[in-house]
């Protein structure tokens, strides 16, 4: 069906694709690429733990994690999609944490960042900078709290495979700019795709009442879903906005999942993560709003 769409209106689809593109270029790649680089450098030097050695015991003891789990979420929340996933696959392709406690990492470890919630959706999309902070609030508390469902997760024959785990030498600097650029293609690439998968859906989404659209649309590409969401009333806009952000739509999902396809992480189960994570951030939205 999507094909015969595409050759039927092939210069639609391509500017959809541009879109995306530009997208991309203009938003994406400024504020991640080089958060990517430097996140690299710093697993790469071995510094971690210098940066958030007050909070590491208490995410070890509470999910069960190693300290370096502490410095991910911080950067995460700091940098946004998909730095999180990145830095979790690079602990993990060093050998510095193993299997169990990346797929822990990733149910806490997978955020948006200021810019966007605050700046994009909080300031100019909802036109309110507190919404924005009640979002980023919720987002972090969120992942905080979504942490502690998955901290039993276990993976077989784990300890095995972690003892024979041959780490890699230290990577060159060309190494991480190579590294980091090839994941931010892939990113774009993914970003590109979805623009044009929501345009071929859009028929099919425009059924939907006007106030559940733009959750459909997220559930596929976030920024998309935010701005048809800011259309609403600003409670109910909110609330869809703090699901999404937290859920990241299957876009970001597959984003993510190309940084973490070395863990061997079956994809049901980070969007199950996502999704119990986008739920509990619309909870806590949802009361704040009432109150503020």
């Amino acid at each position: 069906m999507i094909v015969l769409l595409l050759a039927i209106n092939p210069s639609h689809y391509i500017a959809c694709a541009l879109n995306g593109l530009s997208a991309w270029a203009f938003n994406v790649l400024p504020c991640i690429f080089p958060f990517m680089v430097l996140t690299r450098v710093i697993i790469e030097l071995d510094q971690t733990h210098i940066l958030t050695k007050p909070f590491s015991k208490f995410f070890e003891k509470i999910y069960g994690v190693p300290s370096q789990a502490c410095s991910v979420f911080f950067l995460s929340v700091l940098a946004g999609y998909p730095v999180g996933s990145k830095m979790t696959a690079d602990l993990y392709e060093q050998g510095k944490i193993n299997r169990t406690s990346a797929y822990k990492m990733s149910s806490f470890c997978s955020n948006s960042g200021p810019m966007f919630i605050v700046g994009t959706v909080g300031s100019i999309l909802l036109k309110n900078a507190m919404v924005g902070f009640i979002l980023f609030v919720s987002h972090i508390a969120s992942a905080l709290l979504n942490g502690l469902l998955y901290r039993k997760i276990k993976v077989k024959n784990e300890e095995a495979n972690f003892k024979n785990f041959i780490a890699k030498p230290p990577s060159t600097f060309g190494d991480i700019i190579l590294s980091s650029v090839q994941s931010v293609l892939s990113v774009g690439g993914v970003i590109c795709l979805f623009f044009i998968i929501i345009e071929v859906f859009l028929p099919i989404l425009s059924f939907l009442p006007k106030s559940v659209m733009p959750l459909g649309e997220g559930m596929i590409e976030l920024t998309r879903g935010c701005i048809d969401a800011a259309t609403l009333p600003l409670y109910l806009a909110s609330i869809i906005c703090s699901f999404l952000i937290s859920f990241g739509g299957i876009s970001t999902i597959l984003q993510s999942m190309a940084m973490l396809k070395k863990l061997k992480m079956p994809v049901w189960l980070f969007s199950v993560q996502k999704l119990s994570q986008g739920l509990i951030s619309a909870g806590i939205t949802s009361i704040l709003m009432l109150l503020i």
